[in-house]
C-alpha cells in the first residue's frame, strides 16, 4: 500500500513540475536577461526527471517486472526520455557557447509536459493499473527492444520539433529584441530583417538604454537546424538497434524474424523516413527548409507508429487497447 502510494505522488508530481518549467522557459522570452528563470527551469526538469525515475524503480519493485507493459508505462517512459535528451542535450549546448541558451526548453519542455500529462490524466485509471504479463512479453529481449524503441521515438521527436521550429522561425520577417530599463519591466524594438548590419549597429550604439538581444534570425535558425540533425542522428542508430532486437524476440515469440505487424511496417516506415533525412543531409548537403519538411513529416510517422497504430486492435502487437495496449 505504501509503494502504490508512493507511485502515486511520484506519478503526478512530475506533471506540475513541468508545466512550472514550461512557464519559466517560455518567461525566459520575455525576461531576457533574467537567468535565473532558466535556472529553475533546468532545476524544475532535473526533479521532475528523478521523480519520474523514482516511479518506474517503484512499480518495477511491486509489479515484479519492467515498467513497459501496457500505453500508461511506455508514455510514462516515453516522459522520463524526453527529459533525459533535454538535460542531455541543453547542458552540451551550455558547454558548448559557455553561456546559458533559453530557447530549447521553450520547444522541448511542453512536449515532455504533454505527454506526461497525457499519461496521468488523459488515459483512464484501469489503463493506470500494472498487471501480469502476457506470456508474449514475458522474455529478457522486453528491456531491450522497448527501451531503444521508447529512446527512438523520444529523440527524433526532440529533433523534429526544433525542424517544425525552423521554418515558423524563418518566416518572421521581424526579430523580437527586448530593451530592459533600470525598472527592469520588457518593451520591444522590432528590426526589420532587410536592414543591413550597419544600420543595426548604429541604432544600437545610440542607443542608451541597455539592449539584450536573445537571438536574432540567422543564429537561431542556424542552431535549430544544427541541433536538430544532431538529435534526429542520435535516434537514428537507436532506431535501428530497437528493429533488429525485436526482430530477434518476434523470431523467439512467434516464429519469423519479420511478420509485417501494422506496429513492425510503421517502424519501418519511421525508420525510412529519417534514412532519407539523414541520407539528404550527408550526401546531398541539405539544409535548412528542406531537411526541416522532412523531419516534421517523420514527427508525424512516430506519433502514427507509437499512438495511432495500437487502437485498431490488428496485430500482433495488440493486447487489448482498453487494459493492455502494448506501445513498442
Amino acid at each position: 500500500m505504501i509503494l502504490v502510494t508512493l507511485e502515486h505522488i511520484l506519478a503526478h508530481t512530475p506533471f506540475f513540475l513541468l508545466f512550472f518549467a514550461t512557464l519559466l522557459y517560455w518567461g525566459t522570452l520575455v525576461f531576457a536577461k533574467n537567468n535565473k528563470l532558466s535556472s529553475l527551469g533546468q532545476i524544475s526538469m532535473i526533479i521532475a526527471f528523478i521523480c519520474i525515475t523514482g516511479f518506474s524503480l517503484t512499480r518495477w519493485s511491486y509489479s515484479g517486472h519492467l515498467p513497459f507493459s501496457n500505453l500508461y508505462e511506455s508514455f510514462m517512459f516515453l516522459s522520463w526520455s524526453l527529459c533525459l535528451i533535454h538535460i542531455i542535450v541543453e547542458n552540451s549546448i551550455i558547454v558548448g557557447n559557455k553561456s546559458k541558451i533559453n530557447w530549447l526548453g521553450t520547444i522541448t519542455v511542453p512536449s515532455a509536459m504533454l505527454t506526461h500529462g497525457f499519461a496521468t490524466l488523459g488515459l483512464p485509471r484501469e489503463m493506470q493499473q500494472s498487471t501480469v504479463l502476457v506470456p508474449a512479453l514475458q522474455s529478457h529481449w522486453l528491456m531491450m527492444h522497448v527501451s531503444m524503441m521508447m529512446l527512438s521515438y523520444a529523440t527524433p521527436l526532440c529533433g523534429s520539433s526544433l525542424a517544425i521550429a525552423f521554418p515558423v522561425i524563418a518566416s518572421k520577417k521581424h526579430v523580437e529584441i527586448p530593451v530592459l530599463g533600470a525598472n527592469t519591466k520588457p518593451y520591444f524594438w522590432f528590426f526589420s530583417l532587410e536592414e543591413n548590419d550597419k544600420q543595426k549597429e548604429s541604432f544600437l550604439s545610440n542607443t542608451s538604454a541597455p539592449l539584450s538581444i536573445n537571438y536574432n534570425k540567422s543564429q537561431l535558425t542556424q542552431q535549430l537546424d544544427h541541433w536538430s540533425y544532431r538529435i534526429i542522428s542520435l535516434g537514428f542508430p537507436l532506431s535501428t538497434i530497437g528493429i533488429l532486437s525485436g526482430a530477434v524476440w518476434a523470431n523467439e515469440a512467434w516464429g519469423s524474424h519479420w511478420n509485417w505487424d501494422p506496429k513492425e511496417t510503421w517502424a519501418l516506415v519511421t525508420w525510412l523516413a529519417f534514412a532519407i533525412h539523414l541520407h539528404t543531409r550527408i550526401t546531398k548537403g541539405w539544409q535548412g527548409k528542406k531537411p526541416a519538411i522532412v523531419a516534421s513529416l517523420g514527427f508525424s510517422i512516430i506519433r502514427i507508429c507509437h499512438l495511432g497504430v495500437n487502437p485498431s486492435g490488428k496485430g500482433l502487437h495488440s493486447y487489448g487497447w482498453l487494459i493492455r495496449d502494448i506501445i513498442q
